[in-house]
């Protein structure tokens, strides 16, 4: 049987929640799967869906800024602050992990990823459903994030189980890459992942420089290589670049937005699923700049265009 794609339908998809299933959410950045984040056997399904190593922390949605002192009562205060200025927004904040979420959700670690989604439906599921919802994105491990309904059904539709799972359409996603990841337990603070919100804004917000990622893997989309579809991905700075290497490459198609960034961020997972639909065997991308929504492009092409793990 097919899974359950229901639209507006918020109610049924935070009775999935509380039942222990898995609803695919829409999200400002990108589709989500979520779970109960303080049930392990509902943690631990979504690990198995998505087919994830579970040693890779899930972030936990959470319904409002409020809610953050309740589930994250040791984060530090530049943590709240920012939490006060960003959310609901594409910002992910690692705190220490509370004793009120299992540290599987963590991936065994002693910080959690929180953020409160700008996407009403989310953040109204979340409320009805009574509980902060993990939710990595809504595809197989590895592969291009969703970021329509119609992407999670065909990445997890044969995963998803009619009787308990739902796919909650809220349409395509306004920012189309996932959020910023920033580790608010170390100083300087830590930029894990650029994402929706650049890190030239938080530290225009807080009034202090970030330090880029070093250190072991600890968040989401930190692994080399990721984002990735099917064709080879190759990575070049110009359009003119772009036509000089379509001309030598048999199958080849070229991806260039650079004119408008916040339409390339947003179309970036749709074009390269498409190459993939279409039988393109290398997809040739310009780079935009590095400015802005540019560095979470740059660094979603660069992981996509990286070796892939045997």
């Amino acid at each position: 049987m097919t899974v359950r794609l229901i639209r507006g339908e918020v109610e049924r998809a935070a009775a999935a929640i509380r039942a222990g299933g898995a609803v695919a959410m829409p999200t400002e950045t990108v589709y989500g799967l979520a779970a109960d984040a303080t049930n392990p056997d509902a943690i631990n399904r979504v690990f198995a869906l998505k087919d994830r190593p579970t040693d890779h922390p899930l972030i936990v949605h959470l319904a409002d800024p409020e809610d953050l002192d309740r589930w994250a009562p040791a984060a530090s205060d530049l943590a709240r602050r920012l939490a006060q200025l960003v959310w609901p927004g594409p910002l992910t904040l690692i705190v220490p992990r509370s004793d009120r979420f299992p540290a599987s959700v963590a991936g065994g670690r002693d910080s959690v990823g929180l953020r409160v989604p700008a996407h009403p439906m989310a953040r109204e599921m979340i409320r009805l459903a009574g509980v902060p919802v993990a939710a990595p994105s809504a595809n197989r491990f590895g592969r291009v994030s969703p970021t329509t309904a119609q992407h999670v059904l065909d990445d997890l539709g044969e995963f998803l189980d009619d009787e308990r799972d739902v796919v909650l359409d809220g349409g395509p996603c306004p920012v189309g890459v996932e959020s910023t990841i920033v580790d608010t337990t170390v100083e300087p603070l830590q930029i894990l992942r650029v994402g929706g919100v650049s890190s030239a804004e938080i530290s225009a917000l807080l009034g202090t420089e970030l330090a880029d990622a070093h250190g072991p893997a600890r968040a989401s989309g930190m692994l080399p290589s990721h984002y990735a579809p099917a064709c080879q991905v190759r990575l070049v700075d110009s359009h003119d670049d772009a036509l000089a290497l379509k001309a030598g490459t048999p199958g080849a198609r070229t991806l260039d937005l650079t004119h408008d960034v916040a339409r390339y961020a947003r179309e970036l997972y749709g074009e390269l699923r498409r190459a993939d639909a279409d039988g393109v065997t290398t997809l040739i991308a310009v780079l935009p700049e590095a400015v802005g929504l540019g560095h979470a492009i740059r660094d979603r092409l660069t992981k996509a265009a990286a070796p892939r793990p045997a």
